[in-house]
């Protein structure tokens, strides 16, 4: 059974349709497994079927079955054929497979065509959005807690807390809304389903009573632990946790509809969805769309290479390390979605390698990337591309990755080498273009040139997309700093600039750390505010007494004493259990010691007590500080910006 909650006009109802799904098996000698394939026919419905995938056409068989028996069987046959068979369309979301057969997507109109998913100015009807927040007895929401009061927009819900609970049920019911920004939604939502159930209070953030929960879960994203907690997904609305959803951060609403529509899952799921599980999720539901099978386990492995080989093709992208300093009238050159574009122009899939027939990949990025191309060039006319924009390019940035990645459904290690063995060969030759006609080039990082020089920027980026092939787009600055690394080497990633329209551009500094406390964030934005100001490096440089007096302002207050709320560090744990004592092992024991489940990936914050130690408080339980620590801290922030009076550039 498949439910659809459809909005016409004003009203919303809930259409239910039968649905039985299926999934392929491909069984390399049929003959050999006759005993479980007839056991299989007197369980369920079989059929002898050919079927596509990115490699050509099986002979094999369908086979239809609840959608919750699905995984559970396609692995008892694994297990009985000793992973002899392949099989396919196993692990995909019910709503997903639904939608694609049925020639439909999320976000969309019943019948409308899939070609206007890609539509920039997809009209939506109306939608209702109401803005909730909870407040608890304690702060955080990781403790046990009692809820003290409840807003839904302007109205403010106190009392006893089956009151707040059947007041707020009330409010919902009345305003019927299809959003609800709820920040720790999926926290909250957690403690009001129990707490509600305790109650006998029937909750109308459901529009028919139900949840459907999605489960937590640690995984690895380029080589750390990350965490996805666990949330309750009401039925015939969209809750969104806007204190911890990226693509909401990314995109607002606009961008999780846009993500629903284009990866065929509900508007829930694009909110809680990294955008990699996106760009993975938009290229199953164009395989599915196609009829193309979707293979259950990866088993196209790495082909065996001799080591002078691998080091040549395992080399990533190119670098070229900027001399540390400050520089006047500089070009950031940058390719537009480098990676996807060069997936499209060269046509890398896991099945084109050694042929010349266009892939499965160029063919579900190009829409894609004709997209975000349009995005870029209507956001610099009218800002409200710029979420959608920003949505296309995380979903185009980890498409590249997800080639290499080991279980992904069509990835393969030498497209991901392919790729990069391109991407270092163009910018090569964008930096012999440059200083050709000359430029210097001061920096370079595998899709980006920074340039130095009086020559028309025009002509070089006309020059550039025409021997490459590939989209560029130009920002300048009126001065960039380059900052050092320890050893005095240029950082390659670490760098503030002012822009030509005076907005400042800030990369790897501490401001951008998630784990920089919010009292030496602050310090350093207000320092950056003032540099945006400044034109050119003399007047950069006549601000040194006022940046001074800042930076002593804040170190005053850090010894004099402060709120020890403004200096937690925030922190995203990859193990339990250290070898070494340190600040994230005694934050994991503090929480602990509240009661709090502590899980890899998680992000945990702490003020440090005392660093000699490692003592440490966790943020709700906390008054006193290191002064000595955090004094290095801010110290730390200010060199970055100190830096500029140091340097001739």
């Amino acid at each position: 059974m498949v439910e659809l909650w459809v909005k016409k006009e004003k009203k919303v109802k809930k259409l239910e349709t039968d649905y039985t799904p299926f999934f392929y098996l491909y069984l390399p000698d049929p003959h050999a497994y006759a005993e479980m394939l007839e056991d299989l026919e007197n369980r369920f419905k079989v059929e002898e079927c050919t079927f596509p995938t990115i490699y050509g056409e099986l002979e094999g068989y369908r086979i239809y079955c609840r959608a919750e028996e699905i995984r559970k069987l396609a692995e008892l046959i694994e297990l009985q054929t000793k992973y002899a068979a392949k099989l396919y369309n196993v692990d995909i979301r019910l709503e997903q497979r639904y939608f694609a057969e049925n020639g439909m997507f999320p976000a969309g109109y019943i019948e409308e065509d899939c070609k206007n998913r890609f539509d920039p100015d997809f009209s939506y009807p109306h939608l209702e959005v109401a803005d909730v927040f909870v407040k608890g007895e304690k702060n955080y929401p990781a403790l046990k807690n009692r809820i003290v009061k409840i807003r839904v927009n302007e109205t403010v819900i106190k009392g006893a807390e089956r009151e707040i609970l059947e007041e707020f049920s009330r409010q919902i019911e009345l305003l019927d809304p299809d959003v609800i920004l709820f920040p720790h939604a999926d926290y909250w939502m957690e403690l009001i389903v129990k707490k509600s159930r305790k109650y006998g209070v029937e909750l109308s953030i459901s529009r028919n009573g139900r949840f459907r929960k999605l489960a937590s879960k640690s995984y690895w994203s380029y080589g750390r632990v990350a965490y996805r907690p666990s949330a309750y997904i009401p039925m015939g609305r969209i809750l969104i946790d806007t204190a911890s959803s990226f693509t909401y951060r990314e995109g607002g609403v606009e961008g999780i509809l846009l993500a629903s529509r284009l990866a065929g899952i509900s508007p829930n799921y694009a909110a809680r969805f990294t955008p990699g599980t996106l760009i993975s999720s938009y290229e199953v539901y164009e395989a599915l769309r196609k009829g193309i099978a979707v293979p259950f386990r990866k088993s196209d492995a790495e082909d065996v290479k001799k080591f002078n080989e691998l080091k040549r093709v395992d080399r990533g992208g190119m670098i070229f390390q900027p001399k540390p300093g400050i520089y006047e009238n500089v070009f950031q050159l940058d390719f537009t979605s480098m990676y996807p574009s060069i997936i499209v122009k060269y046509n890398l899939s896991p099945e084109s390698l050694n042929n010349s027939r266009r892939g499965f990949l160029v063919e579900v990025l190009e829409p894609l990337l004709a997209l975000r191309l349009e995005t870029k060039r209507k956001k610099k006319a009218n800002t409200k591309y710029a979420k959608l924009d920003s949505i296309l390019k995380w979903m185009l940035v980890t498409c590249f990755g997800y080639t290499g990645y080991r279980n992904a459904k069509f990835g393969r290690i030498e497209v991901h080498e392919a790729i990069t063995s391109i991407g270092r060969e163009i910018l090569l030759k964008a930096k012999e273009i440059a200083e050709n006609m000359g430029f210097e080039v001061l920096h370079g990082i595998v899709d980006s040139l920074w340039l130095r020089g009086d020559n028309d920027i025009s002509e070089l980026r006309r020059r550039v997309e025409s021997h490459c092939g590939l989209h560029t787009d130009i920002e300048h600055y009126n001065w960039i700093v380059f900052l050092p690394m320890s050893d005095g080497f240029g950082a390659y990633n670490r760098y503030y600039g002012r822009l030509k329209g005076g907005e400042m551009k800030l990369r790897g500094v501490a401001s951008r750390r998630c784990d920089t406390p919010e009292y030496i964030r602050k310090m350093q934005m207000e320092m950056f505010s003032e540099l945006s100001n400044a034109e050119d490096l003399e007047e950069v440089r006549g601000m040194k007494d006022k940046l001074l007096r800042i930076y002593h302002s804040y170190r005053d207050k850090l010894k004099e004493g402060i709120d020890a709320q403004q200096l937690v560090i925030w922190k995203r744990i990859g193990r339990l259990k250290y070898s070494k004592r340190c600040a994230e092992d005694s934050a994991v024991k503090a929480y602990r010691k509240f009661g709090v489940h502590v899980v890899p990936g998680m992000e945990i914050g702490f003020v440090v007590k005392d660093a000699k130690r490692w003592v440490v408080d966790p943020p709700w339980n906390t008054s006193e500080y290191d002064v000595n620590y955090y004094l290095k801290l801010l110290d730390k922030a200010w060199n970055e910006i100190a830096f500029v009076f140091r340097t001739s550039g």
